[in-house]
């Protein structure tokens, strides 16, 4: 008779504790930004956070960032800058004169290895245009190719100066 007793209750605490594990399962919520991620598709989910950048006037060691994020009406906007203001050495590329890249507009992928972004790109290096801000507005490719780990602007040659200016955005790690 107790080891009935005993069985049953055994029996009804098991029940109770998978219950209030059920009740758990059912009542969690996913947060914004997880709702917002599995709303993505997979090559989505590849681009879209936060990457590094680089303008190698700048540096090719200290990067600075840009964000891809995809809004809640569909499109894909690009944001971010490279300051030479966060470089920690003595390089003479990367002392704090106020060079600067900045991106902003929008990004419409193609596939893995090709963006195209629509907005305006900034840059000011010392040494060229006389050190003033050069501005570039329009459409700009963005490849990566062979084993590269970023895309490239593939419009590299630079509009004031005759150079070719490297603008790189990595792959999230």
């Amino acid at each position: 008779m107790k080891r009935l007793i005993y069985g049953l209750l055994f029996a009804s605490l098991i029940f109770a504790v998978s219950g209030t594990i059920d009740a758990k399962k059912k009542n969690t919520r996913k947060t914004v930004q997880e709702e917002k991620y599995d709303n993505l598709s997979s090559l989505e989910r590849k681009i879209v956070g936060k990457h590094m950048l680089s303008l190698q006037w700048i540096s090719w060691k200290y990067f600075g960032s840009v964000t891809i994020k995809k809004e809640t009406n569909g499109t894909i906007t690009c944001k971010g800058e490279q300051l030479a203001i966060n470089c920690k050495d003595a390089e003479q590329q990367c002392k704090d004169n106020g060079d600067y890249v900045k991106l902003d507009g929008v990004i419409d992928i193609v596939d893995a290895n090709h963006l195209i972004f629509v907005g305006e790109i900034r840059e000011k290096i010392y040494h060229m245009n006389n050190g003033e801000e050069v501005l570039r507005k329009g459409t700009f490719n963005f490849v990566a190719t062979g084993n590269r780990k970023y895309w490239r602007i593939q419009e590299m040659t630079n509009p004031v100066d005759e150079c070719v200016d490297y603008i790189d955005i990595y792959f999230k790690r």
